[in-house]
């Protein structure tokens, strides 16, 4: 995963690993870009966002944004308030752990770790713990599309969780044309499809989780905090207010979460549905 060296944990044992991973998956991400068709984003509101926050997971329900940070030593799962910034409540996960993906299913928080091969249960209200579970490879992304959560390893695959016992149901491969895409990472359900941030780009891919096809992309190279990033500090973070209507994104360590709405190359905007 990206990972860079600002005195933060975790930077030696991986950045081996990171340069191949983001060759292998930029040069997929070339590869298949034509099969599906590319949206715009606009910029229609700017939030703060906690530029010491290595962001792993993004969520918005009931009002609050709910985050998970990485870096081992630095790892937290945060309550917070979307215009402000502020900390309601956090939860700091022990050093040995590298945070990933987090999903809001009822009155719990879902959350994976990179290399653990562990997930931790929290109460939704009170950060307080629930239960862990553990799952095989590497743990990235997490969300939950209404009967079942959805995670990511950083390959082409998304797996299918029962969100109550937390046991493998099954998979998907993601593929744009015939062409896999590898380096799914944070993902996010937005109206039917997924939504699915491409490590170490700056491109979300819009899935249909029923197939693994990608049905657009999205790219985001054009957002101020975006600019000439590759392989640390990039985009990585998508939440959907369901509520308003509302698209956010934002990137590790960045100073902006942003809300945008998506166009077509004709200039219409397109609606989740």
């Amino acid at each position: 995963r990206s990972r860079h060296d600002r005195g933060t944990p975790g930077f030696g044992h991986v950045i081996r690993r990171v340069t191949a991973l983001a060759l292998a998956a930029l040069a997929c991400a070339g590869a298949t870009a034509a099969a599906a068709p590319t949206w715009d984003e606009r910029v229609v509101a700017r939030f703060p966002h906690d530029t010491a926050s290595f962001t792993q997971g993004l969520v918005f329900r009931h009002g609050l944004l709910y985050e998970g940070t990485g870096l081992e030593g630095a790892s937290r799962l945060r309550v917070m308030r979307l215009a402000t910034g502020a900390v309601i409540r956090e939860r700091r996960l022990d050093d040995e752990f590298f945070g990933e993906g987090v999903a809001v299913w009822r009155d719990r928080i879902i959350q994976l770790t990179w290399r653990s091969q562990r997930g931790f249960v929290w109460d939704r209200r009170t950060l307080a713990p629930r239960r862990q579970f553990t799952y095989s490879g590497e743990g990235w992304g997490l969300t939950n599309d209404g009967n079942r959560l959805i995670m990511s390893d950083g390959t082409d695959e998304l797996r299918f969780l029962d969100p109550r016992t937390l046991r493998r149901t099954g998979s998907v491969k993601v593929v744009d044309g015939a062409a896999p895409v590898r380096g799914l990472n944070e993902l996010e359900m937005v109206g039917r499809f997924l939504y699915a941030n491409v490590w170490p780009t700056s491109r979300i891919a819009v899935i249909d989780p029923r197939s693994g096809q990608v049905r657009a992309w999205l790219e985001l190279n054009d957002l101020p905090d975006a600019e000439g990033r590759r392989g640390a500090d990039v985009l990585n973070g998508i939440a959907w207010d369901a509520r308003q209507k509302r698209l956010l994104i934002t990137g590790k360590l960045w100073p902006t979460i942003y809300q945008i709405d998506i166009r077509n190359r004709s200039g219409e905007t397109v609606l989740p549905d």
